[in-house]
């Protein structure tokens, strides 16, 4: 079974920091590009950052840039993210998910960028950051 399993979330005060995990199983990691989505109460869920393990491109938000960072640990099937700064607006639930690098019908690699992924690409569980101001 496919599973994305994301955790790291908590209660931070605003200019702190906090580290998401996003554990991968049940797919070649290696075809994919994961990627870190948010959605705060009453409003629609946006990209935050995306790493493609197949050719290492990533993609960050333009409100997240300079403050988080994306990695990932091929070895272990995990990527990361690391917020610094965190400010009140980045409270929400923070979800990952993977994409396929290759298209199914054409076998051409997409480049996944953060509006590349889809509502029928593998999506994990979420995890609740909140900022205090």
């Amino acid at each position: 079974d496919v599973q994305l399993q994301a955790c790291g979330g908590g209660l931070v005060q605003a200019g702190g920091s906090l580290r998401l995990s996003c554990a991968a199983s049940g797919f070649n990691f290696d075809d994919y590009a994961i990627g870190w989505f948010r959605q705060a109460p009453g409003k629609e869920r946006e990209g935050v950052a995306c790493v493609s393990i197949t050719d290492g491109n990533i993609d960050y938000a333009d409100s997240v840039v300079g403050r988080f960072t994306i990695s990932s640990d091929n070895a272990k099937n995990t990527v990361y993210l690391e917020m610094n700064g965190l400010k009140p607006e980045d409270t929400a639930v923070y979800y990952c998910a993977a994409a396929p690098e290759t298209d199914p019908i054409s076998a051409q690699a997409r480049h996944i960028r953060l509006r590349d992924f889809k509502a029928n690409d593998y999506w994990g569980q979420g995890t609740q950051v909140t900022v205090s101001s």
